[in-house]
């Protein structure tokens, strides 16, 4: 259970997606050449604003909408101080064209910044052949062409005494008042010659007019005429010779301003007939075999972006699979969600369920024309045959009478209302009251629905289509590059782009597996050759390197008082049986605690325990307990208390277990449960046999793996958690110590890089009498707009804190990326074993990589499940002069070394470590959350408390992390 968050070892390799600031803009570096300084184009990033005010639908005049579902938050507008600000809505003129000069793209200080390092020359080209294809797709396109970028800012226009108007958040009326103003003069505003991101920005494959215009627009047939005025102002002119001069290397810093407009440019196309969600792409239909007949389906998606690499401009294009409520009309929906539910009658139960489904979700409306669309606020009291409201005549010659709602309906729509037992829906929010019946209602298209609300079955059955079988994958993407709402579309061929719709070609290389080091069962050590396929190796015949004896332990069976106690002398015995078989000796525990469940909801309770364990088991024994092995009938929230407890205030390590697992006495799970332990406590599960490539034994190497985890929560008072691990032996390489340390919210940056890297090398020098000369450090979760930052921020921090004149060891740092789009595919699927994927140690580093960068894909787990998805790394400094091979080649033997696992992970292990304590500090900071809030006022702003995240003394420097 401890340190089983997430798997690498498989197929899916799914991470977290991260939370955090957009990346800042790379800074060109000292090695540019005088002649090309200075030069670039500005960018200007999107703003939008609020909403206007909306029309009601039923017989009330006041309703509320919400923004469309699933637009993606805005980005802040750099607005550029030559241009004026905005007139206003009092001068409604057309303005010439701007004529001047682009904005530079270059900071003004860049002597003392560095660029990431270019690839090495040669090598050796290690490791066997094999034919792949690659989800890029070429884009050609014209160095003479010039993509014009405007700001696009629409108001309404409101009468004399009315309150003043809001810009509108809502993308598809933004389009729709865009649309309208480009069909009523097309030969000035040419639409399918322009790109649009329903906020701010607009590209164009030709000049448009500047200035102010005044568009007339009507959302239904009972609404009277609106006016907007649309301001454009030409913000930049994007030459696409820049990027064709990047792409050949004549210039070292990429041209993002352009790279951002093309990429708008093929999103228009998708954003014209598919919902966007989170920068996916879905249709507005799915397929017969995706419904899971609740009201559900799964819809099949795709992500796109544009990469520079060395074939030129490629488009990469993923699938994706997301769960949506289908748009089908309220009642219907309702039937289908709640088995219950028969539209004739609703009892306090049903209407709590009916509530609770529909509270929230963006419907239409049909009994009359109108493209708007409404939030549901919840039901009315009282049932539709019952509801009548008071009639206003709008002319003001009648008197105002009370109205049934049902003969409304039929005297001013002609619809007569079936469901009358059934309540209506309240359409809108606060004091807003329109009355609407539920079967004139319809779910709007792309209402996602949260996978962990599906049931189990439909839960699998998602999982399933979204880690799709390689052949599966393929051509799904295919596919999508062929439909008509694909990203290729008239738009992008206006703009002079023409995309490949043929998968890459790319020859990898596959690397050999390196032999390991394990335990013979006379006490000798064995060399072990890995299995070829899988690239696993079996313990069943062999032990541990070095297995820790463990003489001092203690049981805490939590699942005591529970149905699924567990079998206490069984568990004992199965877990002493295999940790000897493993060359790990595990007496009797000292201690054996019973317990229930209910400990785990408190600190407090969960502290005095386990103080009292080690207590008692001092007494037994003359030395301090070594680890506490901790049954738990269930998973638990009060899982962190345990380990918040255990590793800040008592320092004692603990191992975590269910009981149903245990009961079982599977060898397989006792045996991952014994290399847990085995690592945790300064053993060796796996080591290398031959010394890592690059390196002699003589040269003391140590691995840094550095992360950042970012909060959910949005309050600004939440920190995200920083994370550094480092090896402390060597050559071996396979014990680590770590360091966690709260910082300020959404910070990518690692704060205190420097200061917890060199208090790791201190605890090198400790172990081995003797600092690193080199240290490789491994940077997880940065994009390369971020590349920059690491480079002349965290390294020049570890560099101003560890250099001094008697030490200047040799740094290589590498950025590790998982979250991207990239995929490969063996051309012949039959050269893969049964998952048809690409075999372990496959690498790629021609073709799909950057144009002159020092970059490579590197796949070294064996795909379990779905489409492998290779690691994307990136070298950013390195002054141990690594070749390509040398470097490719390291990385996959650190994969066999991961403490937990008998076959190579798919992410260099100081990086995953990194990860594992990153969370485990995440649980810190919720533990440190619920301490506040109890002790400070809900309104506090107090910052971070740090001890909540100091680790015990005892525990620093040791594995507890696994």
């Amino acid at each position: 259970m401890d340190g089983d968050r997430r798997g690498y070892g498989g197929g899916s390799d799914r991470v977290p997606r991260r939370q955090g600031p957009p990346p800042p803009e790379p800074q060109p570096g000292k090695y540019l050449p005088p002649h090309l300084r200075n030069q670039g184009s500005g960018t200007c990033a999107a703003t939008h604003t609020p909403p206007p005010q909306r029309q009601g639908v039923g017989p009330s005049s006041e309703t509320g909408l919400t923004r469309r579902l699933g637009d993606p938050p805005p980005t802040p507008t750099q607005r550029d101080s030559r241009f004026p600000s905005d007139p206003g809505n009092s001068s409604v003129e057309l303005l010439k064209t701007s004529e001047w000069q682009p904005l530079s793209n270059l900071p003004k200080n860049t002597n003392d910044r560095i660029l990431p390092v270019k690839r090495p020359e040669g090598g050796t080209l290690a490791g066997r052949s094999v034919n792949l294809l690659v989800n890029h797709f070429l884009v050609r396109f014209n160095p003479r062409v010039t993509i014009f970028h405007y700001n696009l800012d629409i108001k309404q226009v409101i009468s004399r005494g009315k309150r003043p108007a809001q810009r509108s958040k809502n993308k598809a009326d933004l389009r729709s008042i865009r649309d309208k103003l480009f069909r009523d003069d097309p030969a000035r505003f040419p639409l399918n010659r322009t790109a649009y991101d329903g906020e701010k920005n607009l590209y164009s494959a030709v000049s448009l007019p500047t200035g102010q215009f005044r568009v007339e627009l009507s959302a239904n047939e009972d609404l009277t005429t609106r006016t907007y005025v649309v301001s454009i102002k030409l913000m930049n002119e994007l030459k696409l010779s820049k990027l064709e001069e990047y792409l050949s290397g004549k210039v070292p810093y990429v041209p993002r301003d352009i790279l951002q407009g093309m990429d708008l440019v093929m999103k228009e196309n998708p954003s014209k007939y598919r919902v966007s969600i989170d920068r996916n792409f879905y249709p507005t239909s799915f397929k017969v075999e995706d419904d899971f007949r609740n009201g559900i389906a799964a819809y099949r998606g795709f992500q796109s972006s544009l990469r520079p690499t060395s074939q030129g401009l490629a488009l990469c294009l993923d699938s994706s699979v997301l769960a949506f409520r289908k748009p089908l009309a309220v009642i219907e929906y309702l039937k289908e969600n709640i088995p219950e539910f028969d539209g004739v009658y609703l009892d306090l139960n049903s209407r709590r369920k009916v509530t609770n489904t529909l509270k929230g979700l963006a419907v239409r409306v049909t009994h009359r024309l109108t493209k708007q669309k409404f939030t549901i606020a919840g039901l009315t009291a009282k049932t539709t045959r019952d509801l009548w409201f008071d009639f206003v005549d709008p002319k003001g010659k009648d008197p105002t009478v009370k109205v049934s709602l049902v003969e409304y309906f039929r005297e001013k729509y002609g619809k007569d209302i079936a469901y009358q037992g059934m309540p209506c829906l309240i359409l809108g929010r606060n004091n807003r009251t329109n009355h609407v019946p539920m079967e004139f209602c319809i779910l709007v298209e792309g209402q996602r629905y949260r996978k962990e609300l599906l049931d189990d079955v439909s839960q699998e059955i998602l999982k399933k289509k979204s880690l799709a079988w390689p052949p599966e994958r393929r051509n799904t993407i295919s596919e999508m590059m062929q439909a008509h709402d694909g990203p290729c579309g008239d738009v992008a061929q206006n703009f002079g782009l023409r995309i490949d719709k043929n998968m890459t070609f790319v020859e990898g290389r596959v690397i050999g597996p390196p032999d390991l080091k394990l335990g013979a069962p006379d006490g000798t050590v064995d060399i072990v050759r890995v299995e070829n396929e899988k690239r696993q190796w079996n313990l069943a015949e062999n032990s541990v390197v070095v297995g820790k004896r463990i003489e001092r332990w203690a049981l805490i069976d939590f699942s005591a008082s529970d149905a699924l106690k567990l079998r206490t002398k069984d568990f004992i015995k199965n877990l002493t049986n295999r940790s000897g078989s493993l060359g790990i000796r595990m007496e009797e525990p000292l201690i054996c605690r019973f317990a229930g469940m209910r400990e785990f909801s408190s600190i407090n309770r969960l502290e005095e325990l386990l103080k009292s364990v080690v207590q008692d088991a001092n007494r037994k024994s003359w030395n301090k307990l070594q680890i506490i092995i901790c049954v738990m009938a269930e998973k638990h929230h009060g899982y962190k208390y345990l380990k918040w407890v255990s590793e800040t205030r008592i320092g004692v390590v603990t191992q975590c277990c269910l009981s149903i697992h245990a009961n079982r006495g599977d060898d397989k799970f006792f045996g991952n449960l014994c290399l847990k332990i085995n690592a945790k406590l300064g053993g060796s599960n796996v080591e290398l046999t031959q010394k890592l490539p690059h390196f002699e034994d003589e040269d003391h190497v140590m691995f840094i793996g550095a992360d950042v985890n970012h909060p959910v929560s949005k309050k600004s008072t939440t920190p995200s958690i920083a994370a550094v691990v480092s090896t402390i032996n060597w050559p071996a390489v396979n014990r680590y110590a770590a360091r966690v340390c709260p910082q300020d919210h959404r910070t990518e940056r690692i704060l205190e890089f420097g200061p917890m890297c060199r208090d790791l090398i201190n605890t090198y020098f400790q172990f081995n009498k003797v600092k690193p000369k080199k240290i490789v450090i491994f940077r997880d979760g940065v994009s390369e707009g971020q590349f920059d930052m690491v480079l002349n921020e965290e390294l020049s921090d570890l560099k101003n804190a560890v250099y001094d004149d008697n030490y200047k060891p040799a740094i290589t740092l590498v950025v590790a990326q998982k979250r991207h789009q990239t995929r490969l595919f063996l051309e012949n699927f039959g050269e893969g074993g049964p998952t048809g994927n690409v075999p372990p140690g496959t690498v790629v580093d021609t073709k799909i990589v950057h144009p002159f960068e020092f970059d490579f894909y590197l796949c070294s787990h064996y795909g379990r499940i779905g489409t492998s998805k290779a690691v994307r790394y990136c070298v950013l400094w390195d002054q141990n002069s690594f070749t390509s091979d040398q470097l490719q080649e390291l990385i996959y033997n650190l994969c066999f070394t991961f403490a937990r696992s008998t076959r190579p992970v798919s992410l260099v292990p100081p990086v995953y470590y990194a990860d594992l304590v990153a969370y485990r500090g995440r649980i810190f900071q919720e533990v440190a959350k619920e301490f506040q809030s109890r002790t400070l006022p809900s309104n506090s702003t107090t910052r971070f408390d740090q001890s909540f995240y100091k680790l015990h003394p005892d525990l620093q420097n040791i594995m507890f992390f696994v």
